[in-house]
């Protein structure tokens, strides 16, 4: 494929979703993602499109949002993965709410397995997944509903959510940064996301490694709020996610890196148990300690020391 006709398919496809990683903008093209970057690059110098960390957007991105039929499409096998991790992390008996998101859906049909499980959603779609869930109770708030994610915002959502106290708040977003925390494009979602975040004793985001680094207009969730970050294990070559990674746990976010299921059932259906995932909690920096041996060899040099200066003192007695 020519330069020319890789472009014009790039342009066709951010055009179509709003917003493509670079991932798959290189699936599509069957090129490197080096060889999109640079074709991005091009694109955004002609004012075509803009470049995010990881992907490209259309031009005025910081407040454009996709709509579900085409978020539905995009990093579905990063969504499994991610969900399938989350999951796990919800006990039985839980008190916990579910924002809106293609994610967060795909952790609601997780959720459907877990007994005696109460969770309050914003989202008609989480809504759906857990409508036939025998032993699930599910709470909806108030609002108006937005069509273009199915979710009930406005005054009436977060009226609806006062006095409200649950163990966990699961969420996704736009965007993720170490510096701004996690952001939306959509200042009425934002403003139900963070007051499904004022109910919950800990805070839980659902990030594929695509929105690490990116950047939108509102807001939702400060980083030293986040508890914990859920994502999906990063190509080897993107340094940009791996730094944001760091930096977010450096903050103090503990993370959380699932593996992309092998053979795992499309969207609809029953995927592997999150055990069955790969997992890797990235450790929190702190303070170093000095452990007991070092303690112990510090003490004995000390009083080496102290031995060899009291020879010396009555070495110098006798010569006298």
């Amino acid at each position: 494929m020519f330069a020319a006709e890789r472009r014009q398919l790039i342009l066709e496809m951010v055009r179509a979703n709003g917003a493509v990683s670079l991932r798959e903008l290189a699936r599509v093209v069957q090129t490197s993602e080096v060889t999109v970057r640079r074709d991005v690059r091009a694109l955004e110098a002609e004012g075509l499109l803009d470049r995010r960390h990881g992907g490209a957007v259309l031009p005025g991105g910081f407040t454009r949002e996709s709509g579900f039929p085409q978020k539905s499409h995009l990093a579905t096998a990063e969504k499994t993965a991610i969900a399938d991790l989350a999951a796990g992390f919800v006990e039985e008996g839980e008190a916990i709410v579910v924002g809106a998101g293609t994610t967060t859906q795909e952790l609601a049909r997780r959720l459907a397995r877990v007994p005696g499980l109460t969770v309050v959603t914003n989202s008609l779609l989480v809504a759906q997944a857990l409508a036939h869930a025998n032993r699930v109770e599910v709470v909806m708030t108030g609002g108006t509903l937005r069509g273009s994610n199915y979710a009930l915002v406005g005054s009436g959502a977060e009226q609806s959510l006062q006095g409200l106290r649950v163990s966990r708040a699961f969420l996704s977003g736009s965007g993720l940064t170490a510096e701004r925390g996690l952001s939306t494009s959509n200042m009425l979602s934002a403003s139900v996301d963070r007051a499904l975040v004022q109910a919950a004793a800990e805070v839980v985001v659902l990030a594929d490694h695509s929105k690490l680094g990116m950047d939108t207009m509102f807001q939702t969730v400060p980083t030293d709020v986040i508890t914990r970050l859920v994502t999906d294990e990063p190509p080897a070559h993107d340094d940009r996610a791996g730094t944001e990674l760091q930096a977010l746990a450096d903050q103090g976010v503990q993370i959380a890196v699932a593996g992309a299921p092998g053979g795992a059932a499309g969207s609809g259906g029953d995927a592997a148990p999150a055990r069955q995932q790969q997992r890797r909690d990235m450790p929190l920096p702190g303070p170093r300690r000095q452990g007991p041996g070092l303690r112990s060899a510090v003490a004995l040099g000390a009083a080496e020391q102290a031995q060899s200066a009291e020879r010396a003192r009555v070495a110098d007695l006798r010569r006298r």
